[in-house]
C-alpha cells in the first residue's frame, strides 16, 4: 500500500511540474538558467531525505553517470519544451518515455518481446498521432517544443536503462541514489552554461531565477524522493503504471490552472488517454 501511495505522490508532483514551470517562465523567461535553478532547488528535499535516512552504503557511480543524462541533459530540454510547446503538450510527450525505454531494452539489451509491450507501444504512437492532428493550438506554440519534449523523454528513458543495467546488484538508499543523479545533473548543466555564456554563466542572474523556479524545484525534488522510495518498497509492475499517470495529471492541471492559454481540446485528451494507458501497460508487463 505504501508503494502505491508513494507512486501516486510522485505522479502528482511531476505532473504539476510543467504547470509550475510555465508560471516560472512567465516571471523569468531564461529557460537554460531556469533549468539549473530547478535542479539546485530540487536537491533540497532530496538532500534532506538522504541526511535523515543516513544510509550511505553501496556504489553511487552508476547514479552519477545516469544523472548526466537525466536530470542533466533532459532537464534543459524539458524546460525549453515547456517554454515552446506549453505545459500540457510537454507533459503529454514526455509520457512517451516508456516507449523509448522499452525500445532500447528490446534492441540493445536483448529483453524479451511480450504482447502487452507491443500493445502499449502502439497506444503511445496513436497518442502521438492524436497530438499531431490538433486543429487548433495556442498562438505561442512552436512545433520545436514537441521535439524538445521527446528529446527529454529519450534521455529520461536512457537514464532508466543505464541504472537498470549498471546498478542491478548495488544496494543504495533511494535518497542517496536520487541525490547522486541530481548532483551530477546540476554539475553538467553548470558546465553547459559556462560553455554557452562564459565562466559566470551559472551564477549571472541566478537570484531572480531561484525566486521564480523554486516551487518547480521543490515539486521536482519531491517527485524524485517519492519515486525512488516507491521503487524501493514495491514491484516495478505496480509502481510504473501508477507513475505513468503523471502525464494525465499535467494535462488536467494545465486545463484547470492555465485555462485558455493552453487550449486543451479533444485531440489532447484522446492523446493523454492513449499515452497513459500505453505507458501503464509497458510499466506493468516489462
Amino acid at each position: 500500500m505504501a508503494a502505491v501511495v508513494l507512486a501516486l505522490c510522485s505522479a502528482a508532483a511531476f505532473g504539476s511540474l510543467a504547470v509550475s514551470l510555465t508560471r516560472a517562465l512567465a516571471r523569468y523567461p531564461d529557460a537554460e538558467l531556469g533549468a539549473f535553478a530547478t535542479i539546485i532547488v530540487a536537491l533540497i528535499p532530496v538532500g534532506i531525505g538522504a541526511l535523515i535516512r543516513f544510509e550511505w552504503s553501496g556504489h553511487v557511480w552508476p547514479y552519477l553517470l545516469a544523472g548526466l543524462l537525466a536530470p542533466g541533459t533532459s532537464q534543459i530540454l524539458y524546460v525549453m519544451a515547456v517554454r515552446d510547446a506549453g505545459a500540457s503538450r510537454t507533459a503529454l510527450v514526455v509520457g512517451a518515455a516508456p516507449l523509448v525505454s522499452v525500445t532500447i531494452a528490446l534492441v540493445a539489451l536483448g529483453e524479451p518481446v511480450q504482447g502487452p509491450l507491443i500493445v502499449g507501444a502502439v497506444l503511445i504512437v496513436l497518442g502521438g498521432v492524436a497530438l499531431t492532428r490538433e486543429p487548433v493550438r495556442p498562438d505561442a506554440f512552436r512545433s520545436v517544443g514537441l521535439a524538445l519534449a521527446f528529446g527529454s523523454a529519450a534521455f529520461f528513458a536512457t537514464r532508466d536503462n543505464v541504472v537498470r543495467r549498471l546498478a542491478t546488484h548495488e544496494h543504495v538508499s533511494p535518497e542517496l541514489a536520487a541525490a547522486a543523479t541530481i548532483v551530477a545533473g546540476g554539475t553538467m548543466v553548470a558546465v553547459f552554461l559556462m560553455v554557452r555564456r562564459g565562466p559566470g554563466g551559472p551564477v549571472d542572474g541566478l537570484g531572480p531565477a531561484f525566486r521564480a523556479f523554486a516551487p518547480s524545484g521543490i515539486l521536482w525534488g519531491l517527485s524524485y524522493v517519492f519515486l525512488f522510495e516507491a521503487f524501493s518498497r514495491g514491484r516495478v509492475s505496480v509502481v510504473s503504471p501508477l507513475v505513468a499517470v503523471e502525464s494525465l495529471v499535467g494535462v488536467v492541471l494545465a486545463a484547470v490552472l492555465l485555462g485558455r492559454t493552453e487550449l486543451v481540446g479533444r485531440h489532447l485528451w484522446i492523446g493523454a488517454a492513449l499515452i497513459v494507458t500505453g505507458g501503464a501497460l509497458i510499466g506493468a508487463f516489462r
